[in-house]
């Protein structure tokens, strides 16, 4: 009962990171690139009125400016920025936790829409996963004509939010899903992209 009422909270987290009807995206040249798509969503959270706990979108987005304006990063912080490969990686060491947010896109195979994921299910901490009230796995679908993105399910599949780690893909097209066992294995999945959704 007590996964149950602890799974509900954390979706509900996740859905008010996405209270607005949609996120625009707005760029120069041809098509958006990952910095785009990241700083629209970023910054389209600045007005949110609900909120979980301390947003943990504002430590990639301070971050950022700081690249931005010249400064080196706190110490213990990274910021990768890979539009080549449409990654965005946010990681924080300290001491025993290793907290890791992502960001990716991909195109979808009727050539209209892509698919934006934003990632805070990513975190270790003495090599387990750590989940909190602000966890989540969240996607957007991005149209190719009005240039905007709107909230949408996980497409093809359920997050899980106990004992388990996601890491976007920086290359290729996959998640890989590590499931930790109640024993202290693990085991590893993949979840495999067909251009409109994604299966086991």
């Amino acid at each position: 009962m007590k996964r149950k009422t602890l799974a509900i909270l954390f979706v509900g987290c996740a859905l008010a990171l996405a209270a607005q009807d949609h996120i625009q995206v707005n760029y120069q040249g041809t098509t958006p690139t990952i910095s785009d798509f990241a700083w629209a969503f970023l910054t389209s959270l600045d007005n949110d009125e609900e909120e979980c706990g301390d947003k943990p979108t504002n430590a990639i987005k301070a971050a950022w400016i700081q690249l931005r304006e010249g400064k080196p990063l706190d110490e213990g912080i990274a910021l990768t920025i890979d539009n080549a490969n449409g990654y965005l990686l946010y990681e924080f060491v300290y001491q025993s936790v290793v907290q890791r947010m992502e960001m990716c896109y991909w195109n979808e195979s009727d050539g209209k829409h892509k698919l934006f994921a934003f990632n805070n299910m990513a975190t270790l901490d003495n090599g387990k996963p750590v989940i909190t009230e602000t966890s989540g796995l969240t996607f957007w679908r991005y149209n190719n004509a009005t240039k905007k993105m709107t909230y949408c399910a996980p497409p093809g599949f359920d997050v899980e939010y106990f004992d388990t780690f996601y890491a976007l893909p920086r290359t290729g097209k996959n998640i890989t899903v590590t499931k930790w066992n109640e024993n202290g294995t693990t085991q590893e999945k993949t979840l495999k992209w067909d251009g409109h959704q994604f299966k086991f």
